[in-house]
């Protein structure tokens, strides 16, 4: 069936059925995985950009734009092709290898994505480093630690203007040359004159020498508790996740006019390993989306929306919360959205129930049909799937079942299970850290993830997961009773909407469960009815805002059949999370962990029976 053909209300025309198994064993740990045998993989990500370069060589592969005003720039796969060897004949010339690879400080782009795929076409790591630890960092120690860990052998930034700070905190660590996508930097190399280095029989022998095992990147875990660790990303763990890939997403077979926008950073897994990947697998189109679920920037997402619309809506539940509301303000947005959009994808964090409610109720009522919503689970270290939920699920919050090819163990840990993922798409381990690597495996090489898990129907592994929360956030209260972390943020979250943000739960070793909440200082004013510039302070004491989390918390405990299920005091937060804090990531995700460790006042404000600032739950 053709993309064209399909019926958006069927998600079988789109998709794969499931078919899954689950052993259970003596010891009470379940092996669940597909029936379905993985097709072999691609040898390395290079073999789909010089496929596409010769069978479809003017079409677009990617484009961008300066700002919401100005034309799309787009290259070509031949127009890519070109420019990804003469660039790799520069990075073969200078010597870059694993242990002298490409890192990338720059927003995503076209030039960031040439270089990085020039580096991989011929074996050379790139690493992308999220813009946030040069750009809003004060004190740059995360990168720092980075760059002393790869030494890297070139260093790319956008501009040099603007990353200035941060390569002159750098500048001691490395020998790198700099190279910069404004031609105009006097101070580096313009990745312009790299583009047309002309090509060398050098670049074809390296090419053909890449195997699966080569090292494709270097991809950072967050940091939150300690250095961050560099993530080896194999040529096989991307193909082989890729290949899961279509083997799930069936209409991708037939879809040779897949197009995606996306805003989501190459720097994470997310953004780079699955949506970039999955444009280039497929021989699509993605184009640069310049804004993000921020305040101030989402507006340059929503006039790239109105001029691109994608097959496939990719975004983080933030960007979803204000995708909702933009569509209920823009008829003509809302028609097209829901006319030529096949489904949405969430990730990042569990959707909230709330959102996805809206979100169908909005779909219905302009195409008479439930636009299908997916999701999938997995880290850095899978790159990323594990699971994908290739399947209309009733409610918000399932993850979906085993790709082809990857085998979940799912161990009791109290009274949870405790979630293993071993396949082709694993990473061997991280950069220079053996004895990382060697505690992030059991005995039977399954990797330690540290999620938890729980069965939409034991009896019907075929219905999904839902994510259980992290097994080191859960904790007890004195009562003996378990809280769990996950599931209560996003009914929190829910009860709270619109003005919360995002919740932090705490709790640990006391009677009752208390939030942390970072609020929605927009929603919060429009609550208030206070003005655009209403300093923070206000909004947060204001009143009607208070009013409203508290009657937010006692929703949460009419709908809880415990102590665990509810939260009986909040603290708003005036101060946005920290990046340098290892609070938030790009994505938006806040880091439970992280947060109370750097806030330790805040909870203690929270424990003390006589502050004035805490919301108590009404009634």
């Amino acid at each position: 069936m053709t993309p064209l053909a399909v019926r958006r209300d069927d998600p079988e025309a789109l998709f794969a059925v499931p078919a899954i198994v689950a052993d259970r064993r003596a010891d009470g740990s379940i092996i669940l995985k597909s029936t379905t045998p993985l097709r072999e993989s691609d040898r390395c990500v290079g073999d789909w950009l010089e496929h596409w370069a010769a069978q479809t060589p003017d079409r677009i592969f990617l484009g961008e734009r300066a700002s919401v005003d100005a034309p799309w720039t787009t290259v070509t796969y031949r127009q890519a092709l070109g420019r990804v060897r003469a660039a790799a004949a520069w990075i073969l010339a200078l010597g870059l290898s694993a242990e002298r690879p490409l890192v990338i400080l720059a927003d995503n782009g076209i030039d960031h994505a040439l270089f990085a795929l020039a580096a991989q076409h011929v074996g050379v790591p790139s690493a992308a480093i999220s813009p946030a630890y040069s750009l809003m960092s004060k004190d740059f120690d995360k990168l720092k630690s980075m760059i002393t860990l790869l030494q890297p052998g070139a260093i790319y930034v956008s501009g040099t203007k603007p990353f200035a700070a941060a390569l002159s905190a750098i500048q001691p660590l490395h020998s790198a040359r700099i190279i910069s996508g404004n031609a105009a930097d006097a101070d580096a190399i313009p990745f312009r004159t790299i583009a047309a280095t002309p090509e060398t029989p050098a670049v074809e022998q390296a090419f053909a020498a890449v195997t699966p095992d080569t090292i494709a990147k270097f991809l950072f875990t967050s940091g939150s508790t300690g250095t961050p660790k560099a993530v080896i990303n194999t040529q096989r763990m991307l193909t082989s996740s890729q290949q899961a890939k279509a083997q799930t997403w069936a209409f991708l077979e037939a879809a040779r006019d897949f197009v995606i926008l996306d805003w989501l950073p190459w720097s994470h897994t997310f953004g780079a390993n699955h949506n970039f990947n999955l444009v280039l697998r497929n021989g699509g189109t993605l184009y640069v989306d310049g804004g993000k679920p921020a305040p101030g920037l989402f507006a340059t997402s929503l006039a790239n929306l109105r001029s691109v619309m994608p097959t496939v809506y990719f975004n983080v539940p933030r960007g979803f919360d204000m995708l909702i509301a933009a569509l209920r303000g823009d008829d003509d947005l809302r028609r097209r959205f829901f006319g030529e959009v096949k489904f949405a994808f969430y990730a990042g964090a569990a959707l909230p129930q709330n959102l996805w409610d809206a979100l169908e109720e909005l779909s219905v009522k302009t195409s008479g049909r439930a636009l299908p919503m997916v999701s999938a689970w997995g880290s850095t270290e899978t790159s990323p799937l594990a699971t994908d939920c290739h399947f209309q699920a009733k409610r918000s919050g399932n993850i979906g079942v085993p790709i082809p090819g990857t085998e979940l163990k799912l161990v009791p840990s109290g009274d949870k299970l405790e979630v293993r993922v071993r396949g082709p798409n694993v990473t061997p381990g991280y950069w220079k850290a053996p004895e990382l690597t060697a505690q992030a495996f059991d005995s039977d090489g399954f990797y330690l993830i540290g999620d938890a898990v729980t069965f939409a129907d034991p009896t019907r592994p075929e219905l999904g997961l839902f994510f259980d929360g992290r097994v080191a956030e859960d904790f007890k209260l004195n009562s003996g009773t378990w809280v769990s972390v996950g599931t209560l943020r996003v009914a929190g979250i829910s009860a709270l909407a619109p003005l919360a943000q995002d919740i932090v739960v705490t709790g640990h070793g006391g009677d009752e469960v208390r939030f942390l909440v970072f609020p929605n200082i927009a929603a919060c004013r429009a609550h208030a009815g206070l003005s655009d510039s209403a300093d923070v302070k206000d909004v947060i004491g204001h009143e009607k805002v208070r009013a409203a989390f508290a009657q937010g918390l006692a929703k949460l405990k009419a709908q809880s059949g415990n102590s665990s299920g509810h939260a009986t005091r909040a603290l708003l937060l005036a101060e946005p999370a920290s990046v340098d804090g290892g609070e938030i990531t790009d994505k938006g995700y806040i880091n439970q962990r992280a947060v109370l460790t750097r806030r330790a006042g805040a909870v203690a404000t929270l424990d003390d029976g006589a502050s004035a600032e805490w919301i108590g739950c009404a009634g």
